[in-house]
């Protein structure tokens, strides 16, 4: 049986080795582009998406902040936007971006779509969470006199934390889905070369390197976020 060299396979994969090492420039940039992007998303996401799903559960029938018409006018809100398909919010978004950091292209333009799509998303997996304690323990704070921050700070989010941690691991793997998406409209990133050098160029060795970079960025975020869930659960 003959055997296939094995730059050879990598040609018949339309993958060329030589032409990935001309590359890697552009992908190194394109890389740290999409870290930037999705890092700027997680913290708007997580320090105004927090607030919001605790409100979302803490204005709940039965609970001590009830307030039926805030929670509908906020829960219709949510949805709303998580209703918009990314790639129409990017467009949609287009002049808040402008006004936001004057300019529609670049990394830091599609942070701001980033994080209007990630708010709403984490915002519902933070009231999942809560939703998942028990509610004796919220009402043996509120008999014992606790003051409603203090049920928010040392039993909501202490018991749920765990969960939340799992959720902001879920928002930074459907960021990055959604940073790739953002190359459509110039957002910079490993989606945006993938479309410039990969699509229009019918590059497939860009297109393999990509994705293969994706793959990998989204499996090694699972496997921490994972870790860190499971230690926080066992504090």
């Amino acid at each position: 049986m003959r055997v296939v060299p094995h730059m050879w396979r990598c040609y018949a994969l339309g993958f060329d080795i030589y032409h990935f090492i001309e590359l890697l420039p552009d992908i190194n940039k394109a890389f740290f582009q999409t870290i930037y992007m999705i890092a700027i998303a997680l913290s708007v996401s997580t320090l105004i998406g927090l607030p919001i799903g605790v409100l979302l559960y803490i204005t709940d029938k039965g609970l001590f902040w009830e307030n039926t018409i805030f929670r509908n006018i906020l829960g219709f809100t949510v949805n709303m936007v998580r209703s918009v398909p990314f790639i129409i919010l990017l467009v949609a978004l287009i002049p808040l971006t402008n006004f936001l950091v004057k300019t529609t292209i670049g990394p830091t333009a599609a942070s701001v779509s980033l994080s209007v799509a990630a708010i709403p998303f984490f915002a519902r997996i933070v009231e999942t969470s809560l939703r998942e304690i028990d509610k004796g323990v919220i009402e043996a704070a509120i008999a014992s006199g606790a003051t409603p921050w203090m049920i928010i700070k040392d039993v909501l989010l202490l018991e749920a934390r765990s969960g939340i941690i799992s959720g902001i691991t879920l928002t930074l793997i459907s960021l990055v889905g959604f940073s790739a998406m953002a190359g459509v409209v110039g957002g910079g990133g490993i989606g945006d070369l993938a479309i410039r050098f990969g699509y229009y160029r019918y590059d497939n060795t860009i297109m393999i390197a990509t994705v293969a970079i994706l793959v990998i960025l989204v499996q090694l975020i699972q496997l921490f976020g994972d870790i860190i869930a499971k230690v926080v659960n066992k504090k």
